[in-house]
């Protein structure tokens, strides 16, 4: 077209983004941004079969003038291709239902479509046909005659060599059939530049690599968002116009979605609020039985009237159904995060934390400003969680409930692993290149790591590599189920967003994440798990079970000193929430003597406490270091029991509201925006809304700069108040059964595995700490679970149980077990013929030592199990009496290397014991030799590395706990240190260490100087940290 005509309008009809996995090369927000940017009217989101990019390009499309489209592309089991748009709201939710029948029809991630399936039920969706390269005029029949006068067939043309011929060709086509012709894009990218990517992107989605990937990579780079002027240049002007006359024809916006609560839950006669108030009041009669308190009922009757001008009363009704589902089944369970603010849930036996004893906002978990749905977290017994999700799709069905997904995104591992194979590199190079990330390397993929793991980085494949790595960390590769967030809507969830099946059998997923709901303001219930719940059910099932007794939760003593005079000797492992090593470096420091103070040990070891310069303040006040002072009486009501200083969520609230003039809305609002902080730098409008309120009520400039930098820290992640004393509650819990009913405790840790911070290596050498007896895995004593054995009436020691035995099938445990409750094994033979097992079961067991009872030590157990006959069913019961041979009992060091291996843990002793010799020459001391030592000691040492932590708020520490046969030693390694000696922090499995010696009352640290690598020492011994963020 000429310079000086004017661009033709515009709307692309057929746009993937990356939400088409490995198909689309943009995410959502580019192309919106993009489109915005050359003058688009309209853009429809098309993803294959899909909506689960729609919500992103709404946020992104908002404010903008841009008119979004929702759509979907969709290739019929025939092979026809097609793109589907909604025409307003009842043709979106045609769309999701159809792409929900296709979904549930196919395995995860696949969908199937018969033509069939178009043949009804889509009056109020247009529909584009996308043409192959030699169309059948019965093709074009079929779509116009089940898509009258809502059809059109779509042109794309893409500078190939044959443009012209193809035009004439559709011409031709659309005039026999009677069909209007449209201008579209195929749009896999918002620009040209992302070519090479999505070209690698189809190679990873063949399972091949670029280079032979061949004619399945597209021609050029053309299905991008093209300019107006370029477009002029290739349609006639009508095809052009037709977009925009398609485009006017829709009406429809993802925020007229409405969202319809369950109603089954109340009974006849009484309405939503009546049954909520009347289950509330029964609630607080058991909660009081003396009458609910003044400052409560004033709680309970403010939420009651907020709940129900916003007419959330079938929410709470709903997630009491839930509760009251897991009590009546003996499911332990406990409601946490912002719910725990509610009165009313405590009430309705959904959370723990009695209002009467904490301080209350119910701002924090609902508001009227915010005008979306509360947000309540419910735990369960991570071992039978599913009994309630089972109930829920029972009770509903799959139609109306769904798990909400979790998009899985590209990292740079993974990112790496993908595209070496779509370049053609070796699997060895690969693993070496991914190997070398950790997760705290950022979203981009410094050239640094890949010189780390032997390797080039300005080779010319390697180098393409990084590029088209930093541009695909962050895509989404696939859509996964949640932990445990629940859709439950009152009709079909399909008419408002898309369900496919989960990859695990019996469950179902929506197309939408939390964030997403979240933005439409639908409601989520989070049905989460929670390891400590199933390890303290265990622990008072075999505490009852060995005293005889009924205990229960509730029967727990409260704030027994006991309890607190361990806690503040940081001897933590195990306990709930405080296990970790900045915890227990706090505890000492804290030194809790009541619940309250778990509530505030729990929250202070958080981002947004440690990045808002409060925890330091705390402690020195705590410990009368530093005077407690307060700006007015009103900021003293608020802060007071945090001795003046905000460590929650809700005491920002607060502060904004009684300092600055913050109504309880504005205030929520504001914690969302402390929430946003991260991702956007600033505070938005709050930050001068706050600063003038504080001025206008004569609070000083100093005192406003504190408060913004206390707000920005909990952008880093705060607990709120309530959050806390739920936790709170399970650490108190916990620590109390440690305390009073170790064998138990370390038990039901070990049977609820994998959980927690440490090994059971850890775990059985806290439990003999505490007076425990540990016995060994054995065939005839041995349950499955570990369990508690010995004489009545004393103190039980702690079996261990067949599950501990590396290699050995469940199957074969099962049958052991039964065999064994039959009749005591006589010899390997019997158990062999009675259990049923085969080589591989029993020599698991020989190698754990469990056969000791029938075969003696290890090497006569393997010579018994080499030497055993299977299917001897005619002598069966005859013995042959044989001599025994020669041989010698396994060495200390065997014998510890073969309870590695087979047990990860050895009762024998500790490896490091039998290198001590090694280690004092290298001038290396024990744990108890260091920590015997003055404050500023330089000292050298060595230990098994047990856990790696590198939180976010540590500014680029890396925490590495070391243990040896005397004990514990924590390390500090500088982030200068840990960039300097990355393969040793990272790879070592005995790490030494030389540093000096930093004591702080009784925590005590090595601040390391020097790292090295002793692995060597350790010859086939296995063994892994547990490494966390």
């Amino acid at each position: 077209m000429s310079a000086g005509s004017a661009l033709p309008g515009y709307a692309e009809l057929h746009c993937l983004s990356n939400f088409s996995f490995l198909r689309g090369a943009s995410h959502p927000e580019e192309l919106i941004a993009r489109a915005v940017e050359l003058g688009y009217a309209a853009l429809a989101l098309t993803d294959e079969c899909s909506v689960a990019g729609l919500v992103r390009a709404q946020v992104a499309a908002r404010g903008r003038p841009l008119q979004l489209i929702a759509g979907a592309e969709l290739r019929l089991s025939d092979g026809l291709r097609l793109v589907l748009l909604a025409r307003n709201r009842r043709g979106y939710g045609q769309l999701c239902q159809l792409i929900t029948r296709g979904r549930r029809a196919a395995p995860k991630g696949a969908y199937r479509l018969p033509r069939t399936a178009l043949e009804t039920d889509l009056d109020d969706c247009l529909a584009l046909w996308l043409p192959p390269a030699d169309p059948a005029p019965a093709d074009a029949r079929w779509f116009r005659r089940y898509f009258p006068g809502r059809a059109w067939l779509a042109v794309e043309l893409l500078a190939g060599p044959d443009d012209r011929a193809r035009l004439q060709q559709l011409q031709a086509l659309a005039a026999a059939a009677g069909l209007p012709l449209v201008a579209a894009g195929d749009v896999h990218m918002h620009r040209r530049g992302r070519r090479a990517l999505q070209d690698a992107l189809t190679a990873i989605r063949l399972k091949t690599t670029v280079a032979a990937a061949g004619r399945a990579l597209f021609p050029n780079g053309e299905r991008h968002l093209r300019s107006r002027a370029r477009l002029a240049d290739l349609y006639p002007p009508a095809l052009l116009s037709e977009t925009l006359r398609i485009a006017r024809q829709i009406d429809f916006s993802l925020d007229e979605l409405r969202y319809e609560y369950p109603d089954e839950l109340v009974p006849v006669g009484e309405s939503a609020g009546s049954w909520l108030r009347k289950l509330t009041e029964a609630g607080a009669a058991r909660r009081w039985p003396g009458g609910m308190p003044a400052k409560v009922r004033r709680l309970v009757e403010h939420e009651l009237a907020l709940i129900g001008e916003l007419r959330y009363e079938p929410y709470f009704l709903t997630v009491h159904d839930i509760v009251s589902f897991a009590r009546r089944r003996g499911i332990l369970c406990q409601g946490r995060g912002s719910a725990a603010n509610s009165a009313v849930c405590y009430c309705l036996g959904i959370t723990e934390v009695d209002p009467a004893r904490m301080s209350m906002l119910v701002e924090r978990f609902i508001s009227r400003e915010r005008n979306e749905p509360p947000d309540i977290d419910v735990d369960f017994e991570h071992e039978r969680r599913e009994e309630v999700i089972q109930y829920l799709y029972r009770k509903y069905g799959r139609e109306r409930a769904a798990l909400t997904a979790t998009v899985i995104r590209y990292c740079p591992r993974s990112a790496i692993r993908d595209l070496g194979k779509a370049l053609g590199l070796e699997a060895l190079q690969l693993g070496r290149m991914a190997r070398a990330m950790q997760w705290w390397d950022g979203r981009e993929i410094d050239p640094a790591r890949l010189r780390e793991a032997g390797l080039d980085p300005t080779a010319p494949v390697l180098h393409r590599l990084l590029v088209l790595a930093n541009e695909l960390i962050g895509f989404p590769r696939h859509l996964s189920q949640h932990v445990g967030g629940f859709v439950i809507s009152r009709g079909p969830l399909s008419a408002m967003v898309p369900v496919e099946n989960a990859a695990m059998p019996g469950r179902s997923v929506i197309q939408w994440d939390k964030d997403d709901l979240d933005e439409l303001g639908l409601l989520k219930v989070d049905v989460l798990a929670l390891g400590m719940l199933t390890a303290i059910r265990r622990c008072l099932e075999l505490v009852n079970g060995w005293r005889g007794s009924t205990l229960t939760v509730a029967d727990i003593p409260p704030e027994d000193p006991a309890v607190y005079d361990m806690l503040c000797r940081a001897d933590s492992i195990g306990v709930f929430q405080v296990e970790s090593r900045a915890q227990m470096a706090m505890l000492p420091r804290l030194r809790p003597r009541c619940y309250y103070d778990l509530v505030i040990e729990v929250a202070i070891i958080r981002p947004g406490p440690i990045q808002g310069d409060m925890v330091h303040p705390y402690l020195r006040r705590r410990n009368g270091e530093e005077p407690v002072s307060y700006p007015s009486e009103a900021v003293k009501a608020v802060l007071e029991r945090t001795l003046g200083v905000p460590i929650f969520q809700e005491q920002v609230m607060s502060l904004a509201i009684v300092a600055a003039g913050f109504s309880p809305g504005e205030a929520d609002q504001l914690r969302r925006a402390m929430a946003a902080w991260r991702r956007r730098g600033d505070l938005g409008p709050f930050e001068q809304r706050l600063r003038n309120g504080l001025r206008e009520r004569g609070y000083c400039p100093a005192f406003a700069d504190q408060i913004c930098q206390q707000i920005r820290g909990f952008g880093e992640y705060g607990f709120p108040e309530s959050h806390a004393a739920s936790f709170a509650l399970l650490v108190y819990v916990s620590a109390w059964l440690k305390c009073h009913e170790p064998a138990a405790f370390f038990c039901a840790l070990l049977n609820s595995q994998p959980m927690g911070f440490y090994a059971p290596a850890q775990l059985l050498r806290n439990a003999r700490e505490h007076g425990v007896r540990i016995l060994p895995v054995d065939v005839q004593h041995s349950e499955n679970d570990c369990s508690l054995q010995g004489a009545g009436g004393g103190e039980p020691s702690l079996r261990l149980g067949l599950r501990m035995v590396r290699g050995l099938s469940t199957a074969g445990a099962e049958r052991i077990r039964a065999a064994a409750a039959e009749a005591a094994f006589t010899d390997l033979q019997d158990l062999a013929d009675r259990a049923r097992l085969d080589r591989r079961d029993l020599a698991a067991l020989a190698g754990a030592g469990a056969l000791a009872a029938l075969a003696g030590h290890r090497h006569l157990a393997r010579w018994q199990v080499a030497g055993l006959e299977a299917g001897r069913s005619l002598l069966h019961g005859c013995r042959i009496a044989e001599g025994r041979p020669l041989l010698r009992a396994p060495r200390a060091g065997e014998a510890m290397l073969a309870d590695y291996r087979h047990l990860g843990f050895s009762l024998q002793g500790h490896p490091l014991g039998l290198l001590r010799d090694s280690l004092a020459q290298r001038a290396c001391l024990s744990a108890r030799e260091v920590l015997a030592l003055p404050d500023g000691s330089a000292v050298r040492a060595a230990g098994l590395v047990i856990t790696r932590q590198r939180p976010g708020s540590a500014a680029g520490v890396v925490f590495v706990t070391l243990e040896d046969e005397t004990g514990y030693l924590n390390l500090i390694v500088w982030e200068r240190l840990a960039n300097r000696q990355r393969r040793e922090l990272l790879n070592a499995r005995l790490l030494a260490v030389q540093g000096r010696l930093q004591r702080q009352g009784e925590v005590v640290h090595i601040v390391a100087r020097r790292l090295q690598d002793l692995s060597g020492l350790l010859g086939r011994l296995p063994g892994q940290s547990r490494d966390f963020r």
